[in-house]
């Protein structure tokens, strides 16, 4: 699929006429972040896309290295322009607030339901600058895998380190050098410039036009989803409900898939129902 001359690389999956889920995955990630959540709402009956931003994973990168949500937001509405309705959007972190800001800034509905996970309108700072850092550490990239499964478990700890490190082959690149780099345009932290995203005013200020469910969930161990966040958004999206997921941190698919996806099927059932 090309969006903004850029070609756009995804996965699709499930029964055709099915309503359709498109998956958005954070900064820095890619379309695989989503593998266990595919399979689970594929099994519940529905067609899901799951993509690779621009700049991410196996899609192009931008040639002016424009990664701000408006560029990812006119991405969306032209995947959303092929793919029809009826479908949700689900987005973690960056995807979610680049469902919102596409939400916010059509004059018609985009979509019958979206999932925020682990993102507010205002994310928490200590968490935004924490994620900044690791994304901007290791410029020089990595000599193995072992090197970069190494980065990975300084960043989250109190995750245990898989005895198998060969998945994270799909979120690096080997250049001409020989050496190991994240699966992603360096330049997006271009667009990183602060913990507040320099989209903040235009999110703000298109939230009371975004009409449709929305559901927020939250790491019970998030560093990003603050009470001060969440109580923004209530105040902003009233219509927004809250999941919480014990135990998961910022990366919840990851952390606890069985528990989210639960959770994202129970409230996709209620507006996007399989017939």
């Amino acid at each position: 699929m090309t969006a903004d001359g850029l070609r756009l690389v995804g996965d699709v999956g499930g029964r055709p006429g099915a309503p359709t889920v498109i998956l958005m995955h954070g900064g820095g990630q890619t379309r695989h972040a989503w593998a266990g959540t595919m399979g689970r709402l594929i099994d519940q009956g529905y067609r899901v896309v799951n993509l690779d931003a621009r700049g991410h994973g196996d899609s192009d990168w931008s040639p002016s290295g424009d990664y701000g949500l408006q560029a990812m937001a006119r991405d969306l509405r032209t995947v959303l322009a092929t793919v029809g309705r009826p479908v949700a959007l689900v987005g973690a972190s960056m995807g979610g607030m680049t469902a919102f800001l596409a939400a916010g800034e059509s004059d018609e509905p985009i979509a019958d339901a979206l999932v925020m996970v682990d993102i507010v309108l205002r994310p928490a700072k200590a968490g935004s600058e924490r994620i900044t850092s690791f994304m901007r550490a290791n410029p020089e990239g990595f000599a193995t895998i072992e090197e970069a499964a190494d980065a990975v478990a300084a960043y989250y700890p109190e995750r245990t380190r898989p005895k198998d490190i060969s998945g994270l082959n799909k979120n690096l690149r080997l250049r001409e050098n020989g050496r190991l780099y994240w699966h992603w345009d360096p330049r997006l932290l271009d667009s990183i410039q602060s913990a507040e995203p320099p989209n903040l005013p235009g999110i703000l200020q298109v939230a009371h036009r975004v009409t449709l469910p929305i559901l927020l969930v939250r790491g019970g161990k998030s560093d990003i989803v603050d009470e001060a966040g969440v109580k923004e958004m209530l105040e902003l999206v009233p219509q927004t409900e809250i999941f919480d997921v014990p135990g998961a941190g910022h990366m919840v698919a990851g952390d606890k898939n069985d528990p989210f996806s639960a959770g994202v099927i129970a409230f996709l059932e209620k507006h996007l129902p399989v017939r």
